[in-house]
């Protein structure tokens, strides 16, 4: 693949079936509830050549599951609750990996007693996002954690706990990141208490939250919760070994959907588009003929709706058809990861739009909002962050019409962020002379990105 790689606008619609690979989200919450699990749990379908999953996969290998691969089915069989290794500290280098880091951090405390524990660590830009909000909410079970580098970012050494004296409750304000919430709720199977999360604030990204209860009780969990829409809280019970045994789910059996965040692009790209259309298989809304979703990011086509876009909730998928856009105000703290490509397009609608909900996206694998803010500057966009009543958004005005039909060379930094070069890529459907640069970083969660996105042009 070269690099910088160019975009060729398209020149007529085009028609498309694109199926991205399965979900991250899902893929690395099904991993370590497999590789906690008694017994051997079967997952179809998982993200399993992308960066963020092999730092997962390598990690519970590490931590005691056996792990066989036989084609896009991973057979796994889980430690039973107690992670298997030795008396020494284990070092997990998870790279850039923030679901995995978050998850790991709060299942690490169900190393064996007799252990050194488990020290969380990654790259240098792991190092510059936040976890403490996690170690805090560890601690306030009874977990014991000890930073050894800067207070509240990786590396951090959590020590194995007494899971027999663990709080069964917590209390968690507004955190900057869902992840925090869904790794404690991911281990409460385990605990001898459950847990209960009460939350004094509505938390953040409910949708994510609302998923992972979703695939709890889908692999054989307890658990319930209130409206999430308000503080509320939310319950997953201790799992009762039949045969008397430890608390803990025992092996299941899942298909992960496919990946929702990965489908937005190509969403975007036939809304961009007069008259194109993308059909997005094995994912279905409410009322249409699968099982609803559960990624928040499903909903996106909702947002290109409204935008002008055309929905259809067929029988084999989601699919999109573009029209002309129009600009919108939003809320995205539901579905954050299609900030970026939903930007990219607003820069072609006719007319300003805002979207809020936005404040994840700082401590995401680049600052996002500013990262936005200087790639679609390059073509002529007016890209505006703002605070929103505790949030933030952006205002977005569109590239000028003359200045959409330049065809000067524009050279895109990515930052080493896959949400960003999908994004930006879009942006090379409409105007001449895109180049994107660093585009094999799509390879964290999606590497045959650009084989699906050269389909849009007939390639």
């Amino acid at each position: 693949m070269s690099d910088p790689i160019s975009i060729t606008p398209v020149s007529r619609p085009f028609d498309a079936v694109i199926r991205p690979p399965g979900s991250k989200s899902l893929t690395n919450r099904a991993l370590l509830l497999a590789a906690l699990a008694h017994g051997t749990s079967t997952i179809r379908h998982p993200l399993v050549d992308a960066d963020d999953a092999q730092r997962m996969l390598e990690a519970i290998v590490r931590l005691g599951a056996r792990v066989e691969a036989r084609g896009d089915v991973l057979v796994i069989r889980g430690v039973g609750g107690r992670w298997r290794i030795g008396t020494e500290p284990v070092t997990l280098d998870l790279g850039n990996a923030g679901t995995a880091t978050r998850f790991l951090a709060a299942a690490a405390m169900l190393a064996p007693r007799e252990s050194g524990g488990i020290i969380i660590d990654g790259n240098a830009r792991m190092r510059q996002r936040p976890i403490g909000e996690l170690s805090d909410a560890l601690a306030a079970i009874g977990a014991r954690t000890q930073w050894l580098g800067a207070a509240g970012y990786p590396p951090l050494h959590v020590f194995p706990a007494d899971v027999d004296a663990l709080k069964s409750e917590v209390f968690i304000a507004r955190t900057a990141s869902s992840q925090f919430v869904s790794a404690l709720l991911l281990v409460a199977p385990w605990l001898p208490h459950g847990l209960t999360a009460h939350f004094t604030q509505q938390p953040t990204s409910a949708s994510y939250i609302d998923m992972t209860l979703a695939l709890l009780r889908r692999c054989g969990a307890q658990a319930k919760c209130g409206d999430l829409s308000r503080p509320a809280a939310a319950t997953v019970f201790p799992s009762v070994d039949p045969a008397g045994g430890a608390p803990g789910l025992r092996g299941f059996t899942y298909e992960v959907e496919p990946d929702a965040s990965g489908a937005a692009p190509f969403w975007a790209a036939a809304a961009l588009v007069p008259g194109s259309r993308v059909l997005v298989p094995g994912l279905w809304l409410e009322g249409g003929a699968g099982p609803c979703s559960l990624q928040g990011d499903a909903r996106f086509v909702r947002v290109l709706h409204r935008m002008g876009a055309q929905v259809e909730l067929t029988p084999g998928g989601i699919a999109v058809r573009g029209d002309r856009l129009q600009g919108i105000e939003t809320d995205l703290s539901q579905m954050p990861d299609t900030a970026m490509a939903l930007a990219a397009i607003m820069c072609f609608a006719d007319g300003p739009s805002r979207m809020t909900g936005l404040r994840t996206l700082r401590v995401k694998e680049t600052d996002r909002i500013a990262a936005l803010v200087a790639e679609l500057s390059k073509v002529g966009a007016r890209i505006e962050p703002f605070a929103a009543a505790g949030d933030e958004g952006l205002a977005i005005t569109p590239i000028p019409p003359a200045l959409q039909n330049d065809a000067s060379s524009v050279a895109f930094d990515t930052y080493d962020d896959h949400r960003m070069a999908m994004a930006l890529a879009l942006v090379g459907l409409r105007r001449h002379g895109v180049m994107i640069r660093d585009p094999a970083c799509v390879g964290k969660t999606y590497p045959v990105f650009w084989q699906d996105f050269a389909r849009l042009l007939g390639a």
